[in-house]
Order: structure tokens, then sequence, then C-alpha cells
């Protein structure tokens, strides 16, 4: 950890650390670059001469910090979560890095990795029995049980069967999701934060490039930039898919689900299926023309925030991801149960509410150049309005098609939206509250949405657009002797 610290630390400010390089360079004095470079260096070592923790029977306690003193305490019994990343240089050296969840929120802002138990630098092949220590049943008793059960022959434990691997035919639903894009973007806005992106731009090629397009016209110069950014976003997002998820290993033990993927950083994550509470079937607009699909696990104590903590398969094919949804669940029928629709009143608001705002855009859009005196070609404007008006009418079908829920023996099933559909396969046991709730515009559509509250995931869960009169049935249908009161009111 002496030389894990100080590369992290450098790469972690990196910006900075070239920022006083390129300043010391302007100004004649090469140094500030050295100085910088050796205060991070400094920094990171003092992590390592100021960081202890300590694994008890009860707690696990963290020490931290040279200026700012932090002491993190966590009951065992509190703990939901552990994960287990190595990055290159921890596998490199034989190191794992230890994330204990409790299943509360550390906040957001720079705080947020203060509150957060990492345990950094960890022997590797001692992490396996602590993590099975840390999420077994023994975590929540006194220090007398836990010394009786630790002499105690432990029971044998089921074999592990595998459910499901990385297929390299997977790569092909990366680039349908916007992480290339969102790569691209960071790229071209770090380039002209240093001024890389203006000296490209004064560069003969790119004078060139600029000639040429302008020759071609705007349209075909719109197009061909357009399939060149795509083509580099789809590269870059597979190669994104196969570092993040090769190697990808889903096992199910009957009472752990393990999940282990990642080249160069390598994770594995383990899902205590106590504590699983049903899964999360995610379809957003792109991966779902594609055939595919992705697979979260709505675990107790685990935030729907914490994304690859959940995670159970990545984009894959819809086939693959609804069969180990089924494996998870135990139970192939809240996967593909057939949807109760939400009738006429649910249809006329997604179609208002797609159109409408089409419709007062062009208004205004209209108004205002006609206050100023322009007008557009007719033509063009129609031509523009309906296409507009088209896309908007696709997506209200597509939402209401996609909209729509079911009560199966132990479990509510419901699924809705267009851009991000879900499918959400909750267990009952697992709802703690139920909120049956009415906006104005709801209430003249005769409409309602409930919402189940779960200490797992989300912490909770909608079923959109329901008709009123069937909305306390359903809370009576998923928890019997909840609703009575209010259903007969």
């Amino acid at each position: 950890m002496l030389l894990v610290h100080p590369v992290e630390e450098i790469l972690r400010l990196l910006p900075v650390l070239v920022g006083t390089v390129v300043l010391g360079s302007s100004s004649g004095n090469p140094y500030w670059g050295l100085a910088a470079a050796a205060v991070l260096v400094v920094i990171g070592l003092s992590r390592w001469f100021t960081t202890t923790y300590r694994v008890g029977p009860v707690h696990v306690e963290l020490r931290r910090g040279l200026l700012q003193r932090q002491e993190l305490s966590i009951p065992r019994s509190r703990i939901r979560s552990v994960d287990v990343e190595q990055r290159v240089l921890h596998r490199l050296l034989g190191l794992a890095v230890v994330k204990i969840g409790t299943g509360q929120s550390a906040g957001h802002g720079p705080g947020r990795d203060r509150n957060r138990f990492e345990l950094n630098g960890l022997a590797a092949d001692s992490v396996p029995a602590l993590r099975d220590a840390l999420l077994s049943d023994r975590s929540a008793r006194t220090d007398a049980d836990a010394d009786a059960t630790a002499t105690a022959p432990s029971a044998e434990a089921s074999p592990e069967i595998e459910i499901a691997r990385f297929d390299p035919r997977w790569i092909r639903y990366a680039p349908f999701s916007a992480t290339g894009l969102i790569g691209i973007a960071a790229v071209v806005g770090i380039a002209f934060q240093y001024g890389l992106g203006e000296r490209l731009a004064e560069s003969r090629s790119v004078e060139r490039g600029v000639a040429a397009f302008e020759a071609a016209g705007v349209v075909v110069s719109v197009a061909v930039l357009t399939l060149v950014v795509l083509l580099i976003a789809s590269i870059a997002a597979c190669a994104r898919y196969v570092l993040l998820y090769g190697n990808l290993r889903v096992t199910d033990d009957g009472r752990m689900l393990r999940i282990g993927h990642g080249l160069v950083k390598v994770r594995h994550s383990t899902l205590d299926r106590e504590r699983l509470r049903g899964v999360n079937l995610r379809e957003p607009l792109a991966l779902r023309l594609a055939g595919g699909a992705r697979l979260d696990a709505i675990m107790t104590g685990v935030a729907a925030e914490s994304g690859e903590s959940s995670l159970v398969m990545p984009s894959a094919p819809e086939r693959d991801v609804h069969r180990v949804a089924a494996q998870v669940l135990t139970d192939p029928l809240p996967v593909n149960v057939p949807l109760l629709a939400h009738g006429p009143a649910a249809r006329r608001r997604r179609y208002t509410r797609a159109l409408v705002p089409v419709v007062l855009v062009a208004a205004a859009v209209i108004v205002a150049l006609a206050v100023v005196g322009r007008s557009l070609p007719i033509p063009a404007t129609v031509a523009v309005l309906v296409g507009l008006l088209a896309g908007a009418g696709a997506l209200a079908w597509d939402r209401y098609r996609g909209l729509g829920h079911a009560v199966v023996p132990g479990r509510l099933v419901t699924r809705s939206g267009s851009v991000d559909r879900q499918r959400v396969s909750l267990d009952a046991e697992g709802i703690i509250g139920w909120t049956v709730r009415q906006s104005f515009f709801q209430r003249r559509a005769g409409v309602a949405t409930v919402v189940a509250a779960t200490p797992a995931g989300a912490g909770h869960y909608e079923v959109i657009d329901i008709p009123e009169e069937l909305a306390w049935s359903l809370v009576e249908a998923v928890t019997p002797g909840c609703a009575d009161s209010w259903a007969r009111r």
C-alpha cells in the first residue's frame, strides 16, 4: 500500500498535476510539477501510516485521517453488503479492497467518500473468509453466542451452481447505451479545458476537413459527422463493456448469489438470499429495440444508487436475462406473467402529456417570431411539426403499451416507462407500507398511483395511473388486511 496509495493519489488529482506542470512550463519554473507530485506522494504515504482497522465479534471499526481524525464503527448485525474490488496494482500485489455497506446513505458531495466504510489493502487470499463471516448469521449474535458458534461444526454448504457466464456475443448490445457518447463528451471537454482542443482546431488537418465538409454541403456533412461520432462511441462502449464485464460469472449456492466480473478492475459482489426482495428487469428504449435487457437485484439495505452492488446481469439478450431472473426468483411466473392494462384514462394521460408540450412549444415559437416580425417557411414548419407530433405520439403509445401490473402469489409485478422501461417483481413480505397518491389531474381523470414502500432497492416502487376504484383492492390483494378500512371507504 506504500506504493498503491501514492499512485492512486496522483491519478485521482491528475488534472491538478497537469495544471501545475503547464503553469510551471509557462512561467519558466519546471519544478512546480515536481513539487506537486512530491506533495501527492506524501499525502498517499500518510494514508497508510494513519489508517488502522479491527474486525471484532460485534463491530467492525476503522480509524483514519491525519489532520482530521475519523473513527467509524459498524455493528456486524447491520452489514447488508460486502463488495470486493481488485484494481490493477492491487492484483499485481495480491491485495483487495473490501467495501462494507449497511444500507444507510452516505449522503452527497465531498463528505460522501469520507463516510464510506472501505478496507483498502487486505490480503486477497484472506478476503473470501472475511466476506463470508461478515455476511453470516453469526454476526447478529452476542459475543458469547459468536464464540460458541465458532467452535461448533459448520453445516455443509449446498453445491454452487453457475447460472450465467460472460458470452462474447453480448458485446453487440454495448453500443445501445449512452456510455460511449458520454466518454467522447468527457474527452472533448478535458481537451478544451487544457488547451489541446484549440491546438487541434488550428491544425492543417482540421482545416482541410472543414473545407471538405463545406464543399460537400450541410446535409452530407451532418450525416457523415453523425456516423463518425456513433462509430467512435460504439467502439468506446464495446471496449468499456469488455473491460468492465469480461469474465462475468454468476453463481448460486442456495444461500448466496455471487457475481464476479471485470478484466482490469475485478469486482466481486455477494448477495444474501435472505435479504433478496425481488428483481428489476431494465429495458432502455435502444436496448429493447435490439432485443436486450439488464437485471438488478432488489436487496434490503442495498440502495439502487449503488449500481454495481445490485447488478446481476449487464446488457444481454432478453431471453438470457429472463432465464437468470427466473432462477434468481426460483419462480418463472413473475417474469413472464401477463400484465393488466390500466385502461383508457391512463392511455389519454399518456397522449396528453406527450402531445400538449409539443403544441405549446410550437405555438410559443410562432408567436415569438410574429412579435419580432419574422416568419418561417410554411412547408418546412408543417413538416417539422408533423414529425414532432408523430414522434410524441409514438412515445405515448409505447409508454401506455409498457404500463401495467399484476399480482401473483406473494409478489407484486409492475412495469412502466418507455425511454427507461423497468419491470419490477417485488416480494410482498418486503413491503412495509403503502401510499395511494392522486394529483389534481389524476383526480380529474379518475386514476391514482399506488406506491409500495420497502427498505430494499430504490425504497419505493410505483403502480402508475391505475383506476382509482382498483387502488386499495390492489393493496388488499398483495398484503391482505392492510387496506380493509380504506377499501370500505
